[in-house]
């Protein structure tokens, strides 16, 4: 039973959430052979202001 974890940065629709999570689940299923029913799939949601790429956080007073 393969768990996926996912880390994005928050601001998603949850529509676009299930959109990945069934193209994760088929990619998986594809790849693995793994039955669609098997695959997990985890989200952490990370606050942008918690996410920096070269010192700068992506959200925030500097950006």
């Amino acid at each position: 039973m393969p768990i996926i974890q996912i880390t994005l940065i928050a601001g998603r629709s949850d529509e676009q959430k299930a959109a990945m999570y069934k193209e994760v689940t088929e990619a998986v299923h594809r790849t693995l052979g793994t039955p669609r029913e098997n695959v997990r799939i985890m989200i952490n949601e990370i606050p942008p202001q918690h996410f920096a790429v070269a010192g700068v956080a992506k959200a925030g007073p500097s950006s």
